[in-house]
């Protein structure tokens, strides 16, 4: 993120003027993930009642729809979330997305995509989804789904709670790297996997 900010300890930003677009860029954490439990449950359910699908396949999609998110939760927050803003416009749209939660990390209202926006997206993924890999589409997007939600799930522990004195306290240490060390590395918050893999672990956060 070029435009860095200083993180606040406390407190919150109005993004827009019109009451209705701020109301709708906020959102209690339990929504989102009430939404995508609901979404992936009926899409499972759909699977097994109105597909030829085994179960070890079922399963098998459902895992690699989990892994593909992690994937793309490490490639949004990397090169969208973290754009290049060299002009106005990009500066402004990349502070509305991602910037003003590294400016109020401990906003909770702003610790998870609108749900507006994110049944839109999920609605989309099914529909391209669909065409593409046909009946897979009921176990693998619920795989993605659920992968969206545990990420929702891990954000919003690690912004709103102390870090648990178990192995989950290494999402805390990374994700705290990332907001009050170094915005460029640590880009996973959900798994580690993939900063791994492309080589932006934090050397101290990997240890």
């Amino acid at each position: 993120m070029n435009a860095e900010v200083k993180p606040q300890n406390k407190g919150t930003k109005q993004l827009f003027s019109n009451p209705i677009l701020e109301k709708l860029s906020r959102t209690h954490i339990s929504i989102p993930l009430i939404i995508f439990a609901c979404y992936a449950a009926t899409l499972l359910y759909w699977n097994i009642e109105n597909t030829s699908l085994t179960p070890l396949v079922t399963v098998l999609l459902f895992v690699a729809g989990f892994i593909s998110f992690t994937w793309v939760e490490y490639n949004m927050h990397r090169y969208v979330f973290h754009m290049k803003v060299y002009n106005e416009v990009r500066e402004k749209l990349q502070y509305t997305i991602h910037g003003v939660h590294h400016e109020f990390p401990k906003d909770k209202d702003r610790l998870a995509m609108p749900p507006l926006l994110s049944i839109t997206i999920a609605t989309i993924l099914l529909l391209l989804f669909k065409l593409i890999m046909g009946d897979f589409v009921f176990a693998f997007l619920p795989g993605f789904l659920v992968g969206y939600a545990s990420y929702l799930s891990v954000h919003y522990m690690v912004h709103a709670f102390a870090p648990p004195k178990n192995i989950f306290k290494a999402l805390w240490i990374n994700h705290s790297v990332h907001h009050y060390k170094d915005g460029e590395v640590v880009f996973g918050v959900s798994s580690p996997l993939w900063d791994y893999i492309y080589g932006t672990m934090e050397p101290k956060a990997a240890k």
